[in-house]
């Protein structure tokens, strides 16, 4: 099982970019994947994440309305587009897959770090709004 983030950068306040995790080892649409962002001295925080059976989301408070989770199981590639960036949304950003095949695991009650610490991680990528 492998999972890598790429896209991150340096992108300006109001700005935007996608970041994209590539998905090998497994098939992609019988797990959820989650996208978690780290900041420096913050614990690692549960952002959005998307279902494999049927593709349904959530989303955390701190992204909701301005991050876009999306899926392509074709391409194994699950994609987070983030818009109206602020320097707080400075951070590390993670992808990873759920521990088991399970709706549960992206649901407002499964999508935490306590529940996908024993998934499978990727590297992340580091992604920086500032002027």
């Amino acid at each position: 099982v492998q999972l890598q983030a790429s896209g991150g950068g340096l992108v300006q306040p109001g700005g935007s970019l996608r970041l994209s995790c590539a998905a090998s080892g497994f098939t992609l649409d019988r797990y959820a994947i989650g996208w978690f962002r780290q900041a420096p001295g913050k614990e690692r925080e549960a952002m959005t994440c998307t279902t494999g059976v049927d593709g349904s989301t959530y989303y955390g408070d701190s992204v909701k309305g301005r991050f876009t989770i999306s899926r392509d199981n074709a391409k194994s590639t699950v994609y987070l587009q983030m818009n109206s960036l602020r320097p707080e949304d400075t951070a590390i950003y993670y992808c990873a897959r759920s521990p088991h095949p399970l709706n549960y695991f992206c649901s407002g009650i499964g999508f935490h770090m306590k529940h996908w610490s024993s998934g499978s991680w990727g590297q992340g990528t580091q992604v920086t709004v500032s002027s």
